[in-house]
């Protein structure tokens, strides 16, 4: 089903690499409900909400697409659901899961139109390799914060005094991951993260989260508060019942909320999914004029655009795919396969929540580092001699790690690429596509800066 011999893999190695990524990204089940709830909603239900979510959205990659990536509510997403949306613009969390629910509605039309694809064919080579290699140091940056190697407690950032257990265990994951991956050990990256959070017990640092206040059952009744909320007069009609300034603004959000979402998966895809050989650079070619979703990277693009309007449906922020399965590609994941186990895990979770939460971020984020170091080895490609690629190379990557934004890094490179064209005249040499996602960039900028 999964064609593992086609696809260069085994089955012990995607399970290894299913458990790789999930262990990555399993904070999700935690941290969202714990952003989310500050607008109003309840713990229980955001929490039951995130797990379906991203059951249905890797489920989905993994049977349709045949792709190793896992889907989870975003990071970066749910904050702006929270404090943009809700308390910076003042709307009720119902009307901003109507937004998601919308945006959802419009990476569906232009997956179906195949735009997001057509987005990604018009990137030259060279900004490619620029995202990747940006993507590296983003995956490795969100390993130094999780670890809190990285602080911000003088208002600039710099490195955490290592005086702590959680720290010191970072750094006995870090060793290990290293020395482990050094020796190529098989599944070193797994090995790691479960040996360094079996150390972390008598440290104190491994330890159930201290916000699980419900259980599996308490999670089942509280979810009707969120199921559905957007089809009843306190979600869709509200969002549009302002009329005038009100309107504009809910449209700028909402199209904030899409620009985010489709680049932030164009991004992940190009990065990991051309190096590792998952998407076919001559597969997309040979099926371009093809109707329908023939190639992965059509059914991957549409596996993402529908978790988001399922995940608003359930009651939480955009479901998208996540960075952290990079996690499970670099050990070896392939197939779908990797993302049902993923899904399954999510499934167990929902039963085993206090166990989950117990696994610190001083064990996963050493992954993160190590898998951040690989990535980062696509910038070998970019002719840093040559400005015209060196520039916008550079700002893909630095805006993808220090705005902790993957759509930041794309737009700022996009911006660059086209003034580096503008100024030695090879306008012509831009795609149009590459013009029109450019100038809805800068609108967005714009926009955000007057609203």
């Amino acid at each position: 089903m999964f064609k593992l011999k086609e696809n260069g893999t085994t089955f012990s190695t995607e399970v290894v690499a299913g458990l790789t990524t999930f262990f990555a990204m399993a904070y999700i089940i935690i941290v969202n409900p714990r952003i989310l709830a500050q607008s109003g909603m309840e713990w229980g239900a955001v929490f039951l909400a995130t797990i379906l979510a991203a059951v249905v959205g890797t489920l989905v990659m993994g049977l349709f697409a045949n792709v190793p990536y896992a889907q989870a509510p975003g990071m970066g997403l749910n904050a702006f659901f929270v404090y943009t949306v809700c308390f910076g613009l003042g709307y009720s969390w119902q009307q901003a899961l109507s937004m998601v629910f919308l945006c959802g509605l419009i990476n569906i039309l232009i997956t179906v139109t195949k735009i997001r694809k057509y987005i990604i064919k018009a990137i030259p080579k060279a900004l490619q390799h620029a995202i990747s290699g940006g993507i590296g140091l983003f995956i490795g940056y969100i390993g130094l914060l999780d670890a809190g190697v990285v602080n911000f407690a003088a208002g600039v950032p710099a490195m955490s005094t290592l005086n702590t257990p959680a720290l010191w265990l970072f750094l006995i994951g870090l060793f290990l991951i290293v020395i482990l991956l050094v020796m190529k050990v098989k599944g070193a990256i797994l090995i790691a993260i479960v040996a360094t959070a079996l150390i972390g017990i008598p440290l104190g640092v491994t330890k159930p989260a201290d916000d699980i206040a419900v259980t599996f059952l308490d999670a089942c009744k509280s979810l009707p508060s969120t199921f559905g909320v957007i089809f009843t007069s306190e979600g869709l009609p509200a969002l549009f019942s302002g009329g005038g300034k009100s309107l504009l603004i809910a449209i700028v959000t909402i199209f904030s909320f899409s620009i985010s979402d489709t680049f932030d998966t164009i991004g992940t895809f190009i990065g990991t999914g051309r190096r590792s050989g998952i998407f076919s650079e001559e597969d997309e070619l040979a099926m371009e004029n093809s109707v329908g979703f023939k190639t992965k990277m059509d059914k991957a693009l549409f596996a993402d655009a529908i978790a988001t309007s399922v995940g608003s449906i359930l009651g939480t922020s955009n479901t998208t795919t996540y960075v952290e399965s990079a996690a499970g590609i670099s050990v070896g994941g392939r197939t779908g396969l990797t993302s049902v186990v993923v899904a399954l895990l999510f499934i167990i979770s929902a039963f085993f929540a206090p166990l989950i939460s117990s696994i610190p971020m001083a064990a996963t984020a050493p992954a993160l580092i190590i898998v951040g170091i690989m990535m980062a080895s696509s910038f070998i490609d970019v002719k840093w001699t040559e400005l015209e690629e060196a520039i916008p190379a550079f700002f893909a990557g630095a805006f993808m790690a220090f705005s902790y934004s993957i759509t930041y890094g794309i737009a700022t490179s996009f911006i660059f690429y086209c003034l580096v064209k503008i100024v030695k005249r090879e306008s012509k040499d831009v795609h149009p596509i590459l013009w029109v996602s450019t100038l809805l960039f800068i609108l967005n900028f714009a926009l955000q800066a007057l609203l």
